[in-house]
């Protein structure tokens, strides 16, 4: 009677594991479609270093990237080339960084990977509003009546302005010397000054309250911006992966309608 119990017993187990087979493959086929899915679409949370003058266009950019990269969200960190370059020297945390100029880019390059140029710009005499002062090129800065703002020769926009100038042989005493281009356009903006030298890109962020004389290209210098992944990137792939986009044609449309020129 117990061998028939016993024998009844294991007949009992062996149907139980064999139905069970089935379930856990099952299981096992639902799991691997979650993991899947979600590998389909990656998250990041990424953090981009930019010069200050690409903050109303990469806001946009921004946007239209996470809209296109379901899961990744884009941080910018505007600032002056040269104090991005400061923050990536001092490990701050971030995933890429895109300059104003080429200079600064390479005395970062121990930190970053690969740079690419995604846009170029060019200098425009930035006026208040109706140029009241009816400035029409760059000899008008000359005049000590005029009080003229500058970026800071450690700002590339400084830089391509002192080049600009000395090219032309003029002595322009700026009234102050700012940290970025964005606190040119607003010194100008406020009336805190009549005139002074930005990206063109940045005079056409205020239509409103500016005015810009353009700088024949002869006389111009051309800014040009390179982007690059932080090696010390906790998102390696997505940082590369935006990098990239901003090479591709709908990056590039973004940057184009906003007044940037091709690279």
């Amino acid at each position: 009677m117990s061998q028939f119990f016993t024998a009844r017993r294991a007949t009992a187990a062996i149907v139980t594991a064999a139905l069970l087979v089935p379930l856990t493959a099952c299981g096992g086929s639902d799991d691997a479609k979650k993991e899947t899915s979600g590998s389909a679409a990656p998250k990041a949370d990424l953090t981009v270093l930019a010069a200050s003058s690409l903050t109303d266009v990469f806001k946009k950019a921004g946007a239209v990237y996470e809209k296109e990269h379901p899961g990744t969200k884009v941080n910018f960190s505007f600032a002056g080339s040269q104090e991005l370059a400061a923050q990536v020297r001092e490990g701050a945390p971030a995933d890429a960084v895109v300059t104003a100029d080429t200079k600064t880019m390479d005395g970062i390059k121990p930190d970053v990977g690969s740079p690419t140029v995604i846009a170029k710009n060019r200098l425009v005499v930035v006026t208040g509003e109706g140029n009241p002062k009816k400035i029409k090129g760059l000899k008008d800065l000359t005049d000590s009546k005029l009080k003229v703002v500058l970026a800071a020769s450690q700002v590339p926009v400084g830089r391509y302005s002192k080049q600009v100038l000395d090219a032309q042989k003029l002595d322009v005493k700026p009234v102050s010397q700012e940290p970025n281009v964005r606190a040119v356009l607003s010194k100008v903006e406020l009336g805190e000054a009549d005139a002074g030298l930005v990206y063109k890109t940045d005079a056409a962020t205020a239509p409103k309250k500016v005015d810009a004389v353009d700088i024949p290209d002869a006389q111009n210098a051309v800014a040009s911006y390179p982007a690059a992944p932080l090696k010390m990137s906790q998102h390696a792939a997505a940082a590369a992966a935006f990098v990239k986009w901003l090479s591709t044609p709908k990056a590039q449309q973004i940057l184009q309608q906003a007044g940037f020129q091709k690279p």
